[in-house]
């Protein structure tokens, strides 16, 4: 279904004239998955831009013998697969549904036209990939560097002041997830989390959380 209302939350859309936003318009898709939908494949061809417009999408690296990495999770308002639309014709990375999500999916073509035709969006553009390969860099030199503790605690500042901007929050994924976001085994990430909970760190119910100590969870992540 062609809904080019979705262009409508294009970040930096104020840098456009009105015929770079008609033209936008009118090659782009509102598409919505559902929790679990696979988005894109890791080693597929790059086809669309796509913006996250609600829900959560889950960006994540598959490997050998099954394992994963999760990079990061994108919420709306953040394009996923720029990286790999921009710097090559192949996702080098997964992207899937972690709750029922809306994605925007804008031509490639006339994306590349709006870079290479207005330089202040392409700068825009540029530092939005820039900082996401910065961050997925900082993550995994933290999953690599850090003790268990400081990785848990890095967990819950991502969720804390990245995705939720609060101390109380619901994880959105399973144990086996947060352990992969966090770089550990299922069991080890089970066992920090309780330890934090026994240290009244955070205070756990469930998938129901609330950092009680955001100092301490600040200094294990500065320790790491």
């Amino acid at each position: 279904m062609h809904e080019g209302s979705c262009i409508d939350r294009l970040p930096f859309r104020s840098l456009l004239s009105d015929e770079e936003i008609s033209e936008v318009k009118g090659h782009s898709n509102l598409i919505r998955y559902r929790k679990k939908d696979i988005i894109f494949r890791q080693d597929t061809r790059t086809s669309h831009i796509m913006l996250v417009l609600s829900g959560l999408v889950k960006i994540f690296k598959e490997g050998r013998n099954e394992r994963t990495i999760i990079l990061k999770l994108s919420a709306p308002g953040e394009f996923i697969g720029l990286l790999s639309v921009i710097g090559d014709q192949i996702y080098q990375y997964s992207a899937s549904a972690v709750e029922d999500t809306e994605v925007c999916m804008i031509d490639f073509n006339v994306f590349k036209n709006l870079i290479t035709g207005n330089g202040k969006f392409a700068f825009e553009i540029t530092r939005v990939v820039s900082r996401g390969g910065l961050f997925i860099f900082d993550r995994l030199m933290s999953q690599s560097l850090k003790q268990l503790p400081g990785r848990i605690a890095d967990v819950l500042l991502y969720f804390s002041t990245d995705i939720y901007n609060s101390t109380t929050f619901d994880f959105p994924l399973t144990r086996r997830e947060l352990a992969e976001l966090a770089g550990t085994t299922k069991e080890s990430f089970i066992r920090t989390l309780s330890e934090f909970k026994n240290d009244k760190i955070i205070s756990l119910e469930g998938s129901s959380v609330e950092i009680v100590s955001m100092d301490i969870v600040k200094t294990l992540s500065q320790l790491g």
